[in-house]
């Protein structure tokens, strides 16, 4: 069957989820992005290699942060960038999604980024570009739905590295709102392609997905057991936007039970890392003096991200 994330040649030709990649394309965007940290340093902060190119930023649904370093990445490969808030033009007029797609493949488009609240719109982009036979035109899902964020995957995997150097023996957990989170799903699948022995969740039996032991994960309902002796802590963003229905009893209450405190953090290695995808509900899920504390590399995190997402599109326009 084919693989619609890779190209004839194995190389990497849209990347719509980390679900079924290759540990060694994981790898070598990893590796990739290594020396694009160093970019920032320079006083020129631009390399030649999308030059020429225009990447499409196509966000149906809003995010200042993911769509602010997509732009950044792109300008730093020398791309031309052109952000389209979709949520509040043509989609509304009642066009649909391919064509939108097919007016902006006729602006000679070379690459689109995309976020969507629907699960598999990036999937139904690439597949029809497929069929359209538009094979120099390239999808990165920027966020779909519930279903995955594969850039935020991969720049949470570069952020351990960086810290931990290797994934072979280190225990992560993965805390707070995994049933509606596409963050916690590209992170378990990364996690475990990469080869983390032990990758916990923990969650109230509310927040996580009815079959997410399938996943490869362990599961704890008790912050303290969860975080104990753990190497790398994942903290996730409580999703109200997605809730339906009374899950919570209160953000207070969330906070009292699941949300990271000093105290809970101690049950960690005293050399843990705490991650968080932003934006953060301080009071919520961590408190500030986590947050801002000697653990966190949390900004670090925002910084590996620009460097993670020019990897990933400088592959994509090399293959």
């Amino acid at each position: 069957m084919r693989n619609p994330q890779l190209n004839g040649h194995g190389e990497l030709q849209h990347l719509l989820s980390l679900d079924g990649l290759p540990k060694s394309v994981l790898t070598a965007i990893l590796d990739t992005a290594e020396p694009f940290t160093e970019v920032a340093e320079r006083e020129v902060k631009k390399l030649p290699l999308l030059r020429g190119k225009s990447v499409f930023n196509v966000f149906f649904e809003n995010s200042t942060r993911t769509r602010t370093t997509f732009e950044i990445a792109a300008k730093r490969l020398s791309a031309d960038v052109i952000n389209l808030n979709v949520a509040t033009s043509s989609t509304k007029k009642g066009e649909t999604l391919l064509d939108t797609v097919d007016n902006l493949c006729a602006m000679q488009a070379d690459m689109f980024v995309v976020r969507h609240e629907s699960s598999g719109a990036p999937y139904l982009i690439a597949d029809h570009l497929h069929n359209t036979a538009r094979h120099h035109i390239h999808v990165v899902n920027a966020g779909d739905g519930r279903h995955a964020h594969p850039t935020q995957g991969l720049l949470d995997m570069f952020t351990i590295r960086h810290y931990k150097k290797e994934f072979h023996n280190l225990v992560v957990a993965i805390v707070g709102d995994v049933l509606h989170s596409r963050v916690a799903r590209s992170q378990i699948a990364a996690l475990t392609t990469l080869g983390v022995p032990e990758v916990r969740v923990i969650a109230p039996k509310t927040l996580l997905p009815t079959d997410v032991e399938r996943m490869g994960v362990r599961v704890f309902h008790d912050m303290q057991a969860g975080l104990k002796d753990v190497d790398v802590v994942m903290m996730l963003r409580l999703q109200n936007e997605r809730m339906n229905g009374a899950l919570l009893p209160s953000p207070q209450e969330f906070f009292k039970v699941w949300g990271l405190t000093a105290e809970k953090l101690a049950e960690a290695r005293a050399d843990a890392i705490v991650m968080h995808p932003g934006p953060m509900n301080r009071g919520v899920e961590i408190d500030s003096a986590v947050a801002d504390g000697g653990q966190a590399v949390i900004l670090p995190q925002v910084t590996f991200g620009i460097a993670v997402r020019m990897a990933v599109m400088s592959m994509l326009a090399g293959s």
